[in-house]
C-alpha cells in the first residue's frame, strides 16, 4: 500500500507517512494495521515524466506499507490511510475497497495506491484565542502552505509548485456572517504566505485561512480566532 498526495508526491517519513488500517468489510475485523515508512519519491518520475495509463510510477524510495494476511478465502477489504501524521491539523483520511484472493499478491504495478486530497495549511500568526489590547488594531498573518506530501510551494528555483498557481488568503468570520477576506503573497521563503488585517470594532472573530489550487480543486484550512472584549 502506497499514499501519494493529490498533484504531489508520495507521504514519506519526512512529513510523518501516514497510517493504514485494513479491515474485513464484512465482518469489521481488523486485519493489519501500520505506518508508511520511506520516502517521498523521485520528482521527476512523479511529476515531470510523462506515462500511459497503468503504466507504474517507479516507487524505489518510495514509502509504502507492507502486510500479509492469512485468509482462507476471498475477503473484501477495506484500506483506510489517514495522514500525513506529520501534520495532523491537515490530515484527510481516504479509503478504498478490494476483493483479495488467498494466493494472489497485490504487489504488481503500483499495488494498491491511495490518493490523499488537500493541502497542508499551519497557521503561525496569529495565534489563536487572541485577546486584543484595543481596537482598531493590525492583525498579522502568517501561514506554512505545503503539498499533503510536505513539498515547499514556491516561485521557480525555489520549489517544484509554483506558488502563483495557487490561491492563499483568509476569510473572516464575526457571529457566525463572512464580514471580509483577505489575500495572503509569497513572503520571500518557501511555502511562507503572509497578510494583515485590521480590526475595527469589539467582538469575536474567527478567520478561516486557506489554500486553494484552482487547477484541481486542491484545498486546505486553517483556523484561529481573535476577540476584543473590553471589560464593563
Amino acid at each position: 500500500m502506497r499514499v501519494i498526495a493529490k498533484d504531489g508526491k508520495f507521504l514519506g517519513d519526512d512529513i510523518g507517512g501516514s497510517l493504514i488500517t485494513i479491515s474485513n468489510v464484512q465482518t469489521g475485523e481488523l486485519l493489519a494495521k501500520g505506518y508508511t515508512r520511506g520516502g517521498s519519491g523521485d520528482t521527476k518520475e512523479i511529476m515531470q515524466t510523462a506515462r500511459e495509463w497503468g503504466t507504474p510510477i517507479p516507487t524505489d524510495s518510495a514509502s509504502d506499507f507492507t502486510a500479509r494476511l492469512d485468509l482462507d478465502e476471498p475477503c473484501l477489504i477495506e484500506v483506510t490511510a489517514y495522514g500525513p501524521l506529520g501534520g495532523l491539523q491537515s490530515a484527510h483520511k481516504v479509503s478504498a475497497t478490494q476483493w483479495v484472493i488467498p494466493g494472489k499478491n497485490i504487489t504488481g504495478g503500483d499495488g494498491l495506491m491511495l490518493v490523499m486530497p488537500g493541502l497542508l495549511v499551519q497557521v503561525l500568526e496569529p495565534i489563536t484565542h487572541l485577546d486584543l489590547a484595543s481596537v482598531p488594531a493590525q492583525i498579522n498573518f502568517a501561514a506554512n502552505v505545503m503539498m499533503m506530501c510536505g513539498c515547499p510551494i514556491g516561485p521557480g528555483g525555489v520549489a517544484d509548485w509554483d506558488d502563483q498557481n495557487f490561491e492563499v488568503g483568509a476569510q473572516i468570520r464575526k457571529d457566525g456572517k463572512l464580514i471580509d477576506e483577505i489575500k495572503l503573497t509569497y513572503a520571500g521563503k518557501a511555502s511562507q504566505f503572509t497578510g494583515t488585517y485590521t480590526v475595527k470594532h469589539k467582538g469575536y472573530y474567527e478567520a478561516d485561512v486557506y489554500a486553494y489550487q484552482p487547477s484541481n480543486g486542491n484545498s486546505g484550512v486553517g483556523r484561529v480566532t481573535f476577540f476584543y472584549m473590553p471589560q464593563s
